[in-house]
């Protein structure tokens, strides 16, 4: 376990260090070149990646006890931490949907896919690819209609009224980068459209550079912003994700009677650490950046005793 951890761990942040690099450099350096890669990742290549995702998925195929077990617990941690931040944090419109974000996606696919194949090879990524598959359509969703409709609110003296609000909310949450490319995909799914083969091959494509844009972001952040001056809220963000997380999933579901593999599995994605979305997701909102992508690399860097902590946990009780 330690072995395949480790290995994953070394090539991110080999990714991570290429990003910092840059970062460090003339041409690279400043807010701009930052912008204009989160831009292209939120604008451009996260729209392919889920709008293919949600066309091709086999919705009938779906385990619907294990996707219930973990968005149930996640999606209701994610709700507990923006309403606690959203009565703390009240001058900031996106900081509380950030810090939700932060303490709830994980980093299911760049870690989470070749540990679960690596620990338990097909069989564990039958229940563990569902939830990926569904993981960025729920959670980016649920997150984009609570900032757009804190954004929404925040308007002065000139703030529409209560429908005016909602219409904003609305027209804000479906054309977005993330929903509108997810509601698409579903409605060429449920309709049975096919995706031509060229198109196709373009949006697997697009779709393939997230990953290694995502973490050259991080790295980019990292040299701009630096990680001072956060240590408080990035503690308590990484007991979050790390433990309060994985404790919420193992609950649901050994009382919902999961057990063996899938319990092992779905216990283990809760368990990853704070996915590179998050980090995206707050300079999209340019809110919590530099709180954000400590919290990132904290919680990867503990989840090297925190992940097999919990595979000890749930094997105790199989």
């Amino acid at each position: 376990m330690s072995t395949v951890i480790i290995a994953r761990l070394a090539a991110i942040f080999a990714v991570v260090a290429v990003g910092y690099g840059c970062g460090r450099t003339r041409m690279f350096a400043g807010e701009r070149s930052l912008r204009l890669l989160t831009d292209l990742a939120f604008f451009v290549f996260t729209p392919a990646l889920l709008f293919r995702l949600t066309a091709s998925i086999d919705l009938t195929a779906l385990p619907w006890v294990v996707i219930g077990v973990y968005f149930g617990p996640t999606v209701a941690l994610l709700l507990a931490v923006y309403a606690v931040q959203r009565v703390r944090v009240r001058a900031e419109a996106a900081g509380p949907s950030v810090r939700a974000i932060t303490a709830t996606f994980g980093n299911t696919v760049q870690l989470g896919i070749p540990i679960v194949l690596g620990l338990f090879g097909d069989p564990g990524l039958a229940v563990h690819v569902p939830i990926t598959s569904l993981h960025a359509v729920i959670l980016l969703t649920v997150l984009t209609v609570l900032v757009e409709t804190d954004l929404s609110q925040r308007g002065g003296a000139d703030r529409p009224g209560v429908v005016g609000t909602a219409l904003l909310t609305a027209r804000r949450t479906v054309v977005h980068p993330v929903v509108l490319p997810v509601l698409l995909g579903l409605v060429v799914n449920v309709v049975g459209l096919p995706i031509p083969g060229p198109v196709d091959e373009v949006l697997g494509l697009l779709g393939q550079a997230v990953v290694p844009l995502c973490l050259v972001l991080i790295g980019l952040s990292l040299a701009h912003y630096g990680v001072r001056g956060v240590a408080g809220p990035v503690v308590w963000l990484s007991v979050g994700k790390l433990v309060v997380h994985p404790a919420l999933v193992l609950g649901v579901g050994y009382a919902a009677g999961l057990r063996g593999l899938a319990l092992t599995v779905v216990v283990l994605c809760a368990a990853l650490p704070t996915g590179s979305n998050a980090q995206l997701f707050a300079q999209r909102y340019e809110a919590r950046e530099v709180e954000t992508t400590a919290a990132l690399m904290a919680s990867t860097l503990a989840f090297a005793a925190t992940g097999p902590a919990w595979l000890l946990a749930v094997s105790a009780l199989a």
